[in-house]
């Protein structure tokens, strides 16, 4: 079963985290940035998946509700 955002997002954090500490061996280090940068490119494209889904409603000027792109707001 996939993982979700939150499950991946953890992960990463403590791949961080033991690569902070600097005390994993270079083969170590090399698997865990590895393992950061898959589960990076994951996470940005649950992202991008959902910011396609993401809908603002406005009020148009007769009062009806319209849906527009989440970037497509005015200002």
């Amino acid at each position: 079963m996939a993982k979700t955002f939150e499950e991946q997002i953890s992960e990463l954090e403590n791949i961080v985290s033991e690569l902070e500490k600097g005390e994993a061996g270079l083969d170590r280090s090399l698997e865990l940035f590895e393992e950061g940068i898959k589960l990076t490119k994951s996470c940005q494209k649950i992202l991008d998946t959902a910011e396609k889904k993401v809908k603002v409603l406005l009020a148009g000027d007769n009062g009806e509700m319209t849906e527009e792109d989440f970037g497509n707001e005015q200002s």
